[in-house]
């Protein structure tokens, strides 16, 4: 994967990631809702995991759609 196809993807999910973390977050507190026995995280480490989970999440979505837009026209698809 070349760099500029990595920045096409890789940015604009970061920026969706931060507005889906902050809606998430918005509405669930890890401090009243983690509870998973004796594993404890911290409220900084829920966020950063959140985080980096809807980052791989929109990241995937923008990949499938940089994928849809440019494979019709492409005889040869960048992946």
């Amino acid at each position: 994967m070349s760099m500029r196809l990595a920045m096409k993807v890789l940015w604009p999910a970061f920026l969706a990631a931060m507005l889906a973390e902050g809606c998430f977050f918005a509405m669930f507190d890890p401090r009243e809702e983690l509870h998973l026995g004796e594993l404890a995280l911290s409220p900084m480490a829920v966020y950063t995991i959140g985080f980096f989970f809807f980052w791989i999440f929109c990241a995937l979505a923008s990949m499938l759609t940089y994928y849809l837009v440019v494979v019709p026209d492409d005889p040869h698809p960048p992946f």
